[in-house]
């Protein structure tokens, strides 16, 4: 059955002045608790049983008590009213310090480029926050999914956002294994690419990416072909190290194959520079305690 939550504006007017007289069934009592003259007291509760159309309290000259409509709503509004003031001290509470649920929206690819390495030293940094990351290439809208922050290259973020830079400017380099270069010749122009197998990536907004170049201080796209379109880089780099073809993917992503011989890279003097990585969020005025503990942890990170 579907509730409504819909509150009359003024409705919880006069309640915190009512329970501190059921409290103490005094209204000088009360009027000391809240801080505030014993009339304006009088005045908070005979406009809350205005509302209300009922008397809350029996006065005589030398006593306060409650009538039954004033037991009755003690009753339920006194429990109600202490699980407000809980619930304002959860949200004070995750403005004061690190703690609650963090969420961020991440490409594969960053998750053992930049995530990996902190999040045990993450955790025992911060034991009262939960990490949740969510990978996935879609570039998603931070508010409608209830995310703090998400991190993607540069050039994809939007320009209301605010961007926390994690990596220098990246090269994209184009890869393949030794075996497939073995098989098929090192490309050594972008004119060379239409005899090759190239992996392609498919991104969020349903294009294909074109592979981009520098050449002679002038950016090149090529549109090439081949066997396989992926949506994500670590699935590309993967299919490039079993030898399916060329692939063109971040540097530091291709970097451990390369290291190890599984991959090599080339055409690298015409390799364009992407902006790096970044994080990115709504704004100052909305980053709480968790999301600026983790933005300082990661950017220490070694």
């Amino acid at each position: 059955m579907k509730q409504n939550y819909t509150v009359r504006q003024g409705a919880l007017e006069g309640v915190e002045t009512f329970l501190a007289v059921a409290r103490s069934l005094s209204f000088r009592r009360a009027a000391a608790e809240l801080g505030v003259t014993p009339s304006a007291v009088s005045q908070a509760v005979r406009g809350l049983e205005a509302r209300l159309g009922a008397a809350l309290f029996t006065r005589t000259t030398r006593s306060v008590g409650l009538t039954e409509a004033g037991q009755r709503f003690l009753d339920r509004a006194g429990p109600a009213f202490a699980e407000l003031v809980a619930a304002g001290e959860v949200v004070r509470d995750l403005g004061r310090r690190p703690t609650g649920l963090l969420r961020l929206s991440v490409p594969r690819g960053v998750v053992p480029l930049l995530l990996e390495p902190v999040i045990a030293s993450f955790a025992r940094a911060y034991p009262e926050v939960e990490l949740e990351i969510v990978a996935s290439e879609e570039m998603v809208d931070l508010a409608a999914g209830g995310f703090d922050a998400g991190m993607r290259f540069g050039q994809f973020i939007a320009p209301d956002m605010v961007a926390v830079r994690l990596t220098p400017p990246l090269p994209f380099l184009v890869v393949a294994s030794p075996d497939y270069l073995a098989r098929h010749g090192r490309p050594r122009g972008v004119d060379d690419l239409r005899g090759h197998a190239c992996l392609r990536l498919r991104r969020s907004n349903g294009a294909i990416a074109h592979w981009t170049f520098v050449d002679g201080g002038e950016t090149v796209e090529a549109a090439v072909s081949g066997p396989l379109i992926a949506h994500d880089y670590p699935t590309l780099i993967g299919a490039a190290i079993q030898g399916a073809g060329l692939a063109q993917v971040p540097g530091p992503l291709a970097r451990k194959a390369i290291t190890e011989g599984r991959l090599e890279s080339v055409l690298d003097d015409l390799a364009v520079t992407t902006p790096g990585v970044f994080l990115y969020h709504p704004g100052k005025r909305q980053m709480l305690p968790k999301l600026r503990a983790f933005i300082d942890h990661i950017k220490s990170a070694p």
